[in-house]
């Protein structure tokens, strides 16, 4: 797999394709890693909320793939945001996976609702990840532009991600400007819209014209567009065919067809994170 990366603000890089773990279950993640590792996948997404890092871990530990080779993402849990709590639970990722660090590590949520609003203090605690060389690089999810903004302006440290909501239903775009406005990359999650596109005609007269498959088509249109993308898969063959998509390109007319199914709010299928304040018990 010739996988491109992306240089990140703080001057480390990302592969722009990567596996997704969200939704694979713990006692299922290590195969399932496994099978992408050694499809060729270097790049995994994973979170605390998952509870499968450690499935992640042993599949890295086993594959013998050197560590300076694999980029590995965790997030903060929604209940951690107090920095003590933040510290506590990043070493215990660390321990699951079984590494001294972590490529990037994101607070999952902002929950502006929860913590007296106060997910400034948590960043700040995010950032002395990077400074003891635990975390390569920190970054945010599911952070609207006002979020982000107060974030920077308050701490000076900017994120190198936003992992957001991003589909052809759903583009984002506000958050995505933000984002360019601050050197931020977009990193999109449920890139496929959990599988809606294959319903789509449009969609499907392009994957017609290509010899390509719809998913194929939509995670391209991501590449094209400069977001990260880790679709979640447990089967192989569907891991290789979303690997397929570096070899063709869309045109522009094309991606307009794309760019004109967003719905805006209406076509999110996730929560409003403005409104979102989910602690898992």
């Amino acid at each position: 797999m010739q996988v491109p990366t992306l240089k990140l603000h703080d001057g480390t890089a990302i592969p722009q394709l990567g596996v997704g773990v969200f939704q694979v279950p713990p006692e299922e993640t290590a195969a399932v890693t496994s099978q992408a590792l050694e499809v060729g996948y270097r790049h995994v997404d994973t979170a605390q909320m998952y509870q499968n890092e450690a499935g992640v871990g042993q599949a890295i530990a086993e594959s013998g793939i050197a560590r300076d080779d694999l980029y590995v993402t965790t997030k903060l849990n929604n209940g951690f945001h107090r920095p003590d709590d933040a510290r506590r639970s990043f070493e215990e990722s660390l321990e699951k996976l079984r590494l001294d660090h972590v490529d990037l590590f994101l607070i999952h949520w902002p929950l502006p609702t929860r913590y007296d609003g106060d997910f400034v203090s948590t960043w700040e605690t995010l950032a002395d990840f990077v400074k003891d060389g635990r975390a390569r690089s920190i970054g945010v999810s599911n952070f609207q532009p006002a979020h982000l903004d107060r974030i920077v302006e308050e701490t000076g440290v900017v994120p190198v991600v936003n992992q957001v909501e991003v589909h052809p239903y759903f583009a984002n775009g506000d958050v995505r400007a933000a984002n360019a406005r601050h050197g931020v990359l977009t990193e999109a999650w449920s890139p496929i819209a959990q599988g809606q596109i294959n319903d789509d005609e449009e969609i499907g007269a392009i994957a017609d014209a290509l010899g390509r498959t719809k998913a194929q088509v939509v995670l391209r249109w991501h590449v094209q567009r400069g977001d990260i993308i880790f679709p979640k898969t447990t089967k192989v063959e569907r891991m290789r065919e979303n690997a397929a998509i570096f070899d063709f390109e869309l045109d522009a007319d094309q991606m307009a067809t794309i760019d004109g199914l967003d719905r805006g709010e209406a076509g999110r299928r996730g929560p409003n994170p403005d409104q979102f304040d989910y602690i898992p018990d």
